[in-house]
C-alpha cells in the first residue's frame, strides 16, 4: 500500500482581518492517522488558522487541500462528512435536550427525519465521550465542561474523516481535560485523524504525534537538532524563560517565574 497524502495540505496561505495581517505566507501538512498539536502563544493566529481549516473564513492568497481535495471545491454537507470542526466559542440560545443537540451532527446524512441508525450513533457518541447519563437534559442548564462534552460528541456523530478541535479542553476540570485526551488519543490509534489547539505544551507532548508552532502569524520551523520540548525552542516560541524536566522519552516543561 503507498503511502498515505497528508489529512491537510496548506501552501502559501494569507490572512488579514480590517487591513491587519493575522497569518503571513502560512504553509503546513498534516499527516492522516495522527494527533497534530498547533501551539503558540494568544494572538498567534492559531484560531484564525482553525477557522480557515473548518470553512468558516474565507482566505485571501494561498492554497488548502482537505484529504486531497481543495477546501473550496467541497460544498457544506459534503465538508461534514469529512470534516468535523468544533470552535472554540459557541452560544447556546435554544434548550434542546443533550440526545437531539448531539444528533445535528448527523444532519448531513439526513434528508427528512433522522433514522434509528442515526439515532444509534448518536447515543454511541454520548457513551464514548462518557455522558449519555445526560442524554435526556436541556443543553441550556448544562455547565460549560458539561456543555463542551456535548459539542465534542456531536462532532464524533458526524462521523468525519478528520476533526478540528480547537482549544477543546478550555471549559473542562483536570479529570475531564485528561478524559478528553485520552479519548482523541484512542480515537486517534482507530485511524482517526485529529488537529487541535492545545494552551498547555505538556498536555500536547503527553498525548500528541506531531507538532507545529505558530509565532507572530507564522509557522515556526523546528531546527533539525531541536525536539519541540526542548528549552531554547520553547523559549523562542513564548518569549519566556522554561525549564524542561525529561519525562519519558519526551519532557515536561513549565514556565520560569
Amino acid at each position: 500500500m503507498g503511502e498515505l497524502g497528508p489529512a491537510i495540505q496548506v501552501d502559501g496561505l494569507s490572512f488579514a482581518y480590517e487591513g491587519r495581517p493575522i497569518l503571513d505566507d502560512i504553509s503546513l501538512e498534516i499527516p492522516q492517522g495522527q494527533f497534530t498539536v498547533l501551539l503558540g502563544k494568544n494572538g498567534s493566529g492559531k484560531s484564525t488558522l482553525m477557522r480557515i481549516l473548518g470553512g468558516m473564513l474565507e482566505f485571501e492568497r494561498g492554497q488548502v487541500r482537505i484529504m486531497g481535495e481543495e477546501l473550496l471545491s467541497f460544498s457544506t454537507r459534503g465538508r461534514a462528512k469529512v470534516l468535523g470542526y468544533l470552535p472554540q466559542h459557541h452560544r447556546a440560545v435554544f434548550p434542546f435536550a443533550v440526545e437531539d443537540v448531539v444528533l445535528t451532527g448527523r444532519a448531513s446524512y439526513v434528508s427528512y427525519a433522522p433514522k434509528k441508525e442515526d439515532l444509534e450513533i448518536a447515543v454511541d457518541a454520548l457513551r464514548r465521550v462518557g455522558i449519555l447519563h445526560l442524554r435526556e437534559r436541556p443543553y441550556t442548564e448544562l455547565s460549560g465542561g458539561e456543555q463542551q462534552m456535548v459539542r465534542i460528541a456531536r462532532v464524533l456523530a458526524q462521523q468525519p474523516r478528520l476533526i478540528l478541535l480547537d482549544e477543546p479542553t478550555s471549559h473542562l476540570d483536570f479529570l475531564n481535560s485528561a478524559h478528553l485526551l485520552r479519548l482523541i488519543r484512542e480515537l486517534v490509534d482507530a485511524d482517526l485523524t485529529v488537529l487541535a489547539v492545545l494552551h498547555d505544551p505538556n498536555s500536547a507532548f503527553l498525548y500528541g504525534d506531531h507538532f507545529i508552532f505558530l509565532k507572530d502569524g507564522a509557522v515556526e520551523r523546528l531546527p533539525a537538532a531541536e525536539r519541540p520540548w526542548d528549552r531554547d525552542f520553547l523559549e523562542r516560541i513564548y518569549d519566556t524563560g522554561m525549564d524542561s524536566i525529561p519525562y519519558g522519552d519526551r519532557a515536561l516543561v513549565v514556565p520560569k517565574g
